[in-house]
């Protein structure tokens, strides 16, 4: 009596199978050489050619909100530069792992203005002759600083852990709002110290001299302030 020796049976497709648990980590690692990758193109603008992108101005068509009349003579303008230092961290944890730290230059304009439309009848005053006349004119004023777009960037920002996972998932547009109002508000303090107004003056009162003279005046006096 012969015995016959059975094959083992060979490896079956479902024992084959990867593990459920290898599949996930897979499943990860993709998800985040794709957010890598995404970084990557952010960090280095030159490889989005690669992939041919576009861009396309879907935006509505501007709206008149309103208009005003301006009475103001701008008499001066300055330009600033100011380097913005912020630094934001957390009480409880150290900035590597909670905290924000940008390095900002901005640059704007500020303009100087006499407000010509609070001049009254009497600020102004003529001779029977029409040879000389007195003006008496608000002092000049600031305006708004305006921050230039085009010439202010940011130079670094460091981010702690927390805060770069945190971008990951949503943006955070008041970390950039944050150094641009900071900039804005040290451009105007230094708009108050740079003589702006007085250079101004200066200009509006050669600027009504020279008009009243051409007009026949041969005494023009500008004074400001309050009677």
């Amino acid at each position: 009596m012969t015995t016959s020796t059975k094959p083992e049976p060979s490896r079956t497709t479902a024992e084959r199978r990867t593990p459920g648990w290898i599949k996930v980590v897979i499943a990860l690692v993709v998800v985040l050489a794709v957010l890598f990758a995404g970084l990557r193109l952010s960090v280095l603008p030159g490889l989005r050619d690669l992939f041919g992108e576009q861009t396309h101005d879907r935006s509505g068509p501007a709206l008149l909100r309103s208009i005003q009349d301006m009475s103001r003579y701008e008499a001066a303008s300055g330009n600033f530069q100011v380097v913005v230092d912020l630094e934001k961290d957390s009480e409880y944890l150290p900035s590597a792992i909670r905290g924000t730290r940008t390095l900002y230059v901005g640059a704007g304009t500020v303009d100087a203005y006499v407000d010509l439309g609070k001049v009254g009848t009497r600020d102004v005053t003529v001779d029977g002759d029409r040879t000389s006349a007195t003006l008496r004119l608000p002092h000049a004023a600031l305006g708004k600083p305006a921050l230039d777009p085009d010439r202010s960037y940011a130079v670094s920002k460091q981010r702690g852990l927390l805060d770069r996972i945190g971008d990951l998932f949503s943006d955070n547009p008041d970390s950039e709002r944050a150094v641009q109002q900071l900039a804005v508000r040290h451009i105007g303090d230094a708009a108050k110290e740079s003589g702006l107004t007085t250079r101004a003056e200066a200009n509006t009162t050669s600027m009504l001299e020279g008009l009243l003279k051409s007009l026949g005046f041969k005494d023009v006096k500008v004074s400001y302030g309050a009677a």
